[in-house]
């Protein structure tokens, strides 16, 4: 199982946690434009004179040119296959560098140092890596763990609402995916005045339940498939929206997306309506309505036929007939998954 360390000082508990490894002969850092800013700063404690690396923060820059410029950065300090890379960022951050990790050399060492609740509890952790491409989200990537993903949760503390927002969707997910008292608990979390002591608690939780499900099948050939709850309508949404220039966050679309495939899932599985009702009173408290239309339709499933898990021209699904009642490799008509993005629009 990958390894994860649980840190209260973000400085100390990292110099220990590097110093730890097998020692490797170039350490580089990888930055977005924000965490260099944020938090360069008070690691230069621990990276005097090593390699610092920035690339601009976002979803639009989670693309080639960025991870050129990365695999350029380190080929200019003659970074090895002993070299190690260490990511700190948000989940855009840490899929880029962990693709660059991946391809490197064919393959060296990095860490994930997440700044983001969406990081921590999701793309930070499980090596999944990848970068976009062709309009279309995580489109070229490759599976590669992190020796250590480092979680300094207090890093949430500082961390703005809608980010915070947006990283305790994958949490939902997860308790939507585990059982019915963690999903009652997650509904309760009053996330406009967290409690950040539950809320570090209900990080490892999350982190945890996702690890059990990754150390299974890491390559997602089958029961990794359910942590894609969401996400076949959530990428759409994602995609098309950064098209039409009116981007979102990862986890505003992931809770949308929950919303069309619980819908997808009662009429398909009959899962509890009631359920449903619940998390969608949660989540259009919290985020709102997306951006589109019925004109928009078209696009969005022609994003979804792009979807990783597909085979041939099915769109897959993975569906629940309760909670933590997986039912993996569904479909659904177009006619259906029409249904299912009224129900986001309108409820």
């Amino acid at each position: 199982m990958q390894k994860v360390v649980y840190a209260q000082s973000l400085v100390d508990d990292l110099r220990k946690t590097l110093g730890e490894l097998a020692k490797p002969d170039t350490i580089v850092w990888l930055f977005d434009s924000n965490t260099h800013q944020l938090c360069a700063p008070q690691l230069r404690e621990i990276s005097k004179g090593q390699l610092e690396l920035i690339v601009e923060a976002g979803e639009a820059h989670k693309d080639l040119q960025s991870l050129s410029d990365v695999w350029s950065g380190m080929q200019a300090v003659s970074a090895t296959r002993h070299s190690l890379l260490v990511n700190v960022g948000g989940g855009m951050l840490t899929d880029l560098g962990g693709f660059a990790a991946a391809t490197y050399k064919r393959g060296i060492r990095f860490v994930n140092v997440p700044t983001t609740l969406l990081a921590m509890v999701d793309a930070a952790v499980g090596g999944k890596t990848g970068v976009n491409f062709g309009g279309f989200k995580n489109e070229i990537g490759a599976f590669h763990e992190a020796d250590v993903v480092f979680i300094c949760t207090d890093l949430l503390r500082t961390l703005d609402m809608p980010n915070l927002v947006s990283g305790y969707a994958e949490m939902l997910k997860h308790s939507l995916l585990s059982n019915r008292e963690m999903w009652a608990r997650h509904l309760q979390f009053p996330l406009e005045n967290p409690d950040f002591v539950v809320l570090q608690n209900m990080v490892r939780e999350s982190i945890s339940f996702k690890q059990s499900i990754v150390a299974q099948d890491p390559h997602e050939k089958g029961l990794r498939k359910a942590l894609n709850l969401g996400h076949t309508i959530g990428h759409s949404l994602e995609s098309v929206l950064l098209h039409k220039e009116t981007p979102v966050l990862h986890g505003y679309a992931v809770a949308w997306g929950l919303l069309g495939e619980l819908y997808l899932s009662v009429v398909q599985k009959r899962f509890p309506i009631e359920v449903l009702r619940l998390t969608m009173q949660f989540v259009v408290e919290h985020y709102g309505r997306p951006n589109i239309s019925c004109k928009d339709y078209d696009s969005l499933l022609e994003c979804m036929r792009h979807d990783k898990k597909n085979r041939g021209h099915q769109i897959n699904f993975t569906l629940l007939s309760d909670i933590g009642q997986l039912c993996l490799d569904e479909t659904a008509s177009d006619e259906l998954i029409k249904e299912a993005l009224d129900f986001i629009r309108e409820g």
